[in-house]
């Protein structure tokens, strides 16, 4: 821990990653936001698993563009002109009633809108820190990012509930504008330049690396949310043990993220972790088949030993990736990742809902651990294309032209 608390010291480092974090706490929230106001509005699940969809198609299709945008037009121009448009989408949404087809094209907006800065800030991490420092702070920012999905749903369900779904929205759009505004203001936002890209887009998702960790995210984020849908399914959604349940399994991520900053990454790490995730995911078979309503602490066990690995995976994703592009390049790259893992969360809860549907709540837990157990076979087949970072940083690779760095 020694090692967290000489990165914290670093100049700017402890600010940027609490305005990032506060800046991105919405995404925790606006989804179930959404499907309870859209719900409630309609009083239809399917409508607003319709609005739902059209959100996160809008949310995939963006990432990598609106993440090259920042090397033409810069980050703070970028943050700023998809933060106003997606706060006023998502006012329009809470405030107005309107056909549903006037719902999916505002939540197209919101998701085609939605301000890249998760790309930002992991774009911008190693003009901050030194090298040996670099993949501690991936390790940092993906065990931290866990607060968000411990926190936020619970956080807009009690406002939803309590105060009504309107309000919930409001308050997404307060803290999005809140915390997109501290981040955007931030000085690191202001000493750092992308440069502009000469590829294409696309091209980036031609090297071995950058393809491999958003294929790998797909199937990670596939995992997770399959848990989550059968948690929900397990207990149902008012139920207590289902908030106890996710909120371990975020905790296990947490931990695992914050024990495995100072571990050396090689080229099978990647096998290496997804296969603890495996494991704490196979595990849940056993216990979802020992009774008619599972115990709520073997289960919470089973998803705290699978959470270890978590982050530590999403921490060796952020690392390789950078290591593995020009800086330039960097942004898109981690658009591409972040529309990889949006995919795979949609794909998770599909496939998952189906299973519940017609084998009951062990379907869930069965696709969560068949999406682990490709992420390791795949790892382990393509281990020669991940980056052996042992011995060496997870900077990118420098540009051709001079680029500036924090002072």
């Amino acid at each position: 821990m020694a090692g967290y608390r000489e990165l914290l010291r670093t100049r700017g480092v402890g600010r940027i990653i609490a305005a990032q974090l506060t800046a991105r706490f919405p995404n925790g929230m606006t989804s179930l936001a959404i499907l309870l106001h859209i719900e409630h509005v309609t009083g239809s699940y399917g409508a607003a698993g319709l609005v739902l969809a059209a959100t996160s198609i809008g949310q995939a299709l963006a990432g990598p563009v609106t993440s090259r945008w920042m090397g033409i037009w810069g980050m703070r121009k970028v943050l700023s002109i998809t933060l106003v448009i997606c706060a006023i989408s998502l006012t329009t949404i809470g405030l107005v009633e309107m056909p549903l087809p006037a719902y999916m094209a505002l939540g197209l907006l919101a998701g085609l809108s939605t301000p890249p800065v998760q790309s930002a800030v992991r774009t911008i991490y190693p003009k901050m820190v030194n090298s040996r420092q670099l993949t501690a702070l991936f390790s940092l920012d993906a065990s931290l990012q866990e607060i968000i999905w411990i926190l936020a749903p619970v956080v807009i369900t009690l406002v939803a509930t309590q105060a009504g779904t309107v309000p919930a929205i409001l308050l997404i759009v307060v803290i999005l504008i809140g915390g997109g505004a501290w981040f955007i203001l931030s000085p690191e936002l202001g000493r750092v330049r992308i440069p502009r890209s000469r590829r294409k887009l696309g091209v980036v998702l031609t090297k071995a690396p950058v393809l491999l960790a958003t294929v790998v995210g797909f199937l990670l984020i596939g995992a997770c949310s399959a848990v989550e849908a059968g948690v929900v399914a397990t207990f149902g959604h008012g139920g207590l043990e289902a908030g106890l349940v996710l909120a371990v399994f975020s905790v296990g991520s947490l931990a695992g993220g914050l024990l495995s900053g100072r571990i050396p990454m090689s080229s099978w790490s990647m096998a290496r972790r997804l296969t603890i995730v495996t494991i704490g995911l196979a595990l849940t078979l056993p216990v979802m088949f020992a009774a008619a309503q599972p115990n709520v602490w073997w289960l919470g066990i089973t998803l705290v030993l699978a959470g270890v690995g978590i982050a530590p995976a999403l921490a060796l994703i952020f690392a390789i990736t950078s290591a593995s592009v020009k800086f330039s390049d960097t942004a898109e790259a981690f658009g591409w990742v972040g529309t990889g893992q949006l995919i795979g969360a949609a794909a998770g809860s599909a496939v998952a809902g189906f299973l519940i549907d017609g084998v009951g709540p062990w379907g869930a837990y069965a696709a969560a651990t068949a999406f682990a157990l490709v992420g390791v076979l795949v790892s382990a087949a393509f281990v020669r294309g991940f980056p052996d970072l042992r011995g060496r940083d997870a900077s990118p690779i420098p540009d051709t032209e001079p680029v500036p760095t924090i002072t």
